[in-house]
This record gives C-alpha cells, sequence and structure tokens, in this order.
C-alpha cells in the first residue's frame, strides 16, 4: 500500500493521532516489521505516519485500526482526529511567507495550554510589539533578505500569535530572560523603550510570570540557548519541546527531553530575579533607553 501524504506542518490533531497510533501498535504488540508485512505499508510510510511527519489518507488509518483491534467508538474518535488535522487555522493565509517548521510552532503554541519560554537575546516572541517585532525579523534575518510582503506577513503572524491571552482560557506564560535582551537596543532607542514598557505592563498580567536572570547571576544553565516547553490540557496531548537557532529549529517530545528541558527552565528561573525585582529592572532599563 503506496502513503501519498502531504508536506504540509503537523497540526496539534495530527501529532496527536500519531501518537495514539505509535501506541496502539505498541500495546497490539506488533513491530514495525509485523504491521508492514500485513498492511502492505512500506516501513518509511508507517515511520513517518507515526511521526506526524505525513498526514495519512483515510484508508490508512482505517486498516491500521482494524489490524490493532480498536473498538468502532475509538476509531470513530481517531478519525474524527485524522478529518480535523487538516484545519491549520488563522495563519493559514500566511503560509506561503512561512517556514514549514514555523507554521507547526504557531499551530501549537495556540492550542498550548501553558508555555514556558527561555530567552537569551530576544524579548519573547508573545510579549514583543510591532515594531520591535518588525527589527529583529528584519535585522536579524540569518541572512534570507526577505522581501516586504513576507516581513510585513511574519509581523502579522507574530502579533496574531498573542492572542493567546485574550481566549476565553488565557494561555499560562512563564518567561525567562536575560539580561542581555533588555540592554540590546534593536531597532531604536524609540522602539527599544516602548517594547521595555510593554514588557513592563506584562508583569502585571494574572496570567504572565516574568523574570529576569541579571549579568551579576554569573554563568547559568541557559547560556547555550533559547527554547519553549508546551503543555496542552488535552491529556493526549504530551508535553513538547521547540528549540530555535542559526543551526535551525527542532521539536522534542520524547519523555527525557521534556524533562531535561523543564530542569533547566526550572535552574534558569532559580537563577533570576524575583517577579517584582525583575518588574524593577525592566523599569529602570525602560528608562534609561
Amino acid at each position: 500500500m503506496a502513503e501519498v501524504a502531504g508536506r504540509r506542518a503537523p497540526t496539534i490533531r495530527l501529532r496527536r493521532l500519531a501518537s495514539e497510533l505509535r501506541r496502539l501498535r505498541v500495546e497490539a504488540k506488533l513491530t514495525v516489521e509485523k504491521v508492514t508485512k500485513e498492511t502492505g505499508l512500506d516501513q518509511s510510510s508507517l515511520y513517518r505516519i507515526e511521526r506526524a511527519l505525513n498526514k495519512p489518507q483515510r484508508r490508512t488509518v482505517i486498516t491500521l485500526l482494524q489490524l490493532y483491534q480498536v473498538e468502532k467508538d475509538r476509531q470513530t474518535t481517531l478519525l474524527g482526529w485524522l478529518k480535523e488535522s487538516g484545519q491549520t487555522g488563522w495563519f493559514q493565509v500566511h503560509e506561503p511567507f512561512l517556514p514549514e517548521q514555523y507554521q507547526a510552532y504557531v499551530a501549537f503554541e495556540h492550542e498550548a495550554e501553558a508555555l514556558k519560554n527561555y530567552e537569551s537575546l530576544f524579548i519573547p516572541g508573545l510579549l514583543q510589539t510591532a515594531e520591535y517585532a518588525r527589527a529583529v525579523i528584519v535585522d536579524a534575518d540569518l541572512g534570507r533578505s526577505l522581501d516586504a510582503d513576507a516581513a510585513d506577513s511574519r509581523v502579522d503572524v507574530r502579533m496574531q500569535r498573542q492572542s493567546v491571552f485574550t481566549r476565553p482560557v488565557p494561555m499560562q506564560l512563564h518567561a525567562v530572560v536575560d539580561e542581555a535582551a533588555l540592554r540590546r537596543e534593536v531597532g531604536s532607542a524609540q522602539i527599544m523603550r516602548a517594547q521595555l514598557e510593554r514588557l513592563a505592563h506584562a508583569c502585571a498580567l494574572p496570567n504572565v510570570r516574568l523574570q529576569v536572570v541579571p549579568f551579576k547571576a554569573g554563568a547559568h544553565p541557559g547560556m547555550p540557548g533559547s527554547f519553549v516547553i508546551m503543555d496542552f490540557a488535552d491529556p493526549f496531548d504530551a508535553p513538547l519541546v521547540y528549540v530555535d537557532g542559526i543551526a535551525g529549529d527542532a521539536f522534542l517530545e520524547t519523555g527525557e527531553d521534556v524533562a531535561r528541558f523543564a530542569r533547566t527552565f526550572d535552574l534558569i528561573a532559580q537563577a533570576a530575579l524575583s517577579p517584582a525585582q525583575s518588574k524593577k529592572m525592566i523599569q529602570e532599563a525602560a528608562k534609561a533607553a
């Protein structure tokens, strides 16, 4: 059975389906080799399906569920996830300007219940002003030389991402930033001042916990780079780690990886100032900008 799959970025429902298909296969005590022999699906296709790299065809999912002897009601639920997995959300209009991995990140972030974000050099994207975001996107573009339309689209997406704070159940955000993010002038002094004032305002939001790691803290566990940990309300959706850098971006989802980054985040937060002290430092930096 040849599997033809799309190349769109995975949605949270596709990831949920992939994880459940993998779990069901293991629960049925079937190896990848056994499944491919029974279904005619090649090993590479099954590998990609179980890791949400490809969206499977409906008939493929039905074949797998029947092989795993899944009850009819459960099959209906999983096929519903498959149907919903093509719904990429509000950012679909911006897809031509967004890398595939970033599309996936936006989709996951939009549905996350809580997010922990450590940033070593930038203000977290969910707390950026449009002017600061544009300066970051254009000036720190890693040599990609975005045209005006692409830059506008990236800024729009970054601003719309912040709708997670105005939904019926707002996202819980715990952000920790290195002091370097406050001191580096991005765009202009005026842009930076407005950004820091926006950051100080965010400190008062009940669903936002913001901390700063001061220079005087010295070396700390966050120095290797920034990362995000996402938690989801649905128990079927395991926590997810996102790491972004010059070498590329990646999603990590094994229990070991998530636990390692969670420990690292806790250590960084311990090295940081308290939220009250952090707000004071941000306000002082805004006045000095």
